[in-house]
């Protein structure tokens, strides 16, 4: 049988040089070799990279969906391949099997689009928002979902074909849940593999200064680019509810309305409803478009 072919794309702000250099190592260490790896610093220079890594210094950032492209662009150039592994440059791998298991994964299910892994701090911690599930029960506990996490996953080269790319509009915040919608109204399978762990320091969303706009605006075009027209503003409002009723702070209320209303009135790319059967097979799955 033949081993599927994997290659690996690690954006970077060239601000975690260390961090980055220790997953490389983790990378190079897989008992599936990658066919090919393409580091890309997203506005900055690149730190030394190991030897066969590739590595593309952009003079502007391009946020995680233009990075991811760049990436994907440059894997093609490289060679044929069946996977791309996306993975967060201050993550590490700590198995030396995940390629293969995922090659094992991606060879047992031809419909399977995406796997994502389990995030874990150093202490095996996962916080809640790293379970892609709308009722989070055990994070040990796998199985098929309707989105996946940026930090850690692998995707089908062929269902990338099929439904394209990042949505570059997006920069930052939902990019893998529009990706998600694509491939499931594709009929592709998304599996939550929680033996595959990418693990990760414990960090915040609200890290990011542009979090509270960058996330309001995207889930805005979420909605325009992908929901049948009914949903839109049932999801919208079922979302500005919850945020509401959840926030803490008035300063990021503020930018979550400036956002809200950026993605109401900008353009967000080309719109392509998802069908009515996919609605229902994601509400099957434990979560419905509308929450």
């Amino acid at each position: 049988m033949r081993h599927l072919r994997v290659g690996v794309a690690i954006l970077t702000m060239g601000n975690r040089p260390a961090e980055l250099q220790a997953l490389l190592d983790s990378v190079v260490k897989q008992d599936l070799p990658p066919a090919h790896i393409v580091v890309i610093g997203n506005g900055s220079p690149l730190p030394p990279l190991p030897h066969g890594a590739v590595g593309v210094e952009l003079s502007d950032n391009l946020g995680i969906s233009g990075g991811r492209n760049v990436a994907l662009d440059e894997l093609r150039k490289l060679g044929d391949l069946d996977l791309v592994v996306d993975l967060d440059d201050d993550g590490l791998l700590i198995s030396p099997d995940v390629f293969s298991r995922l090659a094992e994964l991606h060879t047992a299910d031809p419909k399977l689009g995406v796997v994502s892994f389990r995030v874990a701090d150093e202490l095996g911690r996962t916080q809640r928002r790293h379970v892609p599930r709308l009722r989070v029960g055990d994070p040990a506990r796998g199985g098929l979902v309707t989105t996946f996490l940026g930090g850690g996953h692998s995707l089908s080269v062929p269902m990338l074909d099929e439904i394209g790319g990042w949505p570059d509009e997006f920069f930052y915040a939902h990019e893998e849940t529009d990706l998600a919608w694509r491939a499931l109204d594709r009929g592709w399978h998304i599996r939550y593999v929680p033996e595959l762990v990418l693990q990760h320091p414990y960090t915040s969303p609200t890290r990011h200064a542009v979090y509270h706009r960058m996330v309001a605006r995207n889930r805005v075009w979420l909605a325009k680019r992908n929901l049948p027209a009914l949903l839109v503003p049932l999801y919208l409002g079922v979302w500005a509810v919850l945020t509401v009723v959840r926030s803490r702070s008035a300063a990021g209320m503020r930018a979550w309305a400036a956002g809200f209303a950026e993605g109401v009135r900008t353009p967000c790319g080309q719109r392509r409803p998802i069908r009515w059967r996919t609605v229902w097979r994601m509400t099957r799955l434990g979560r419905p478009p509308v929450i």
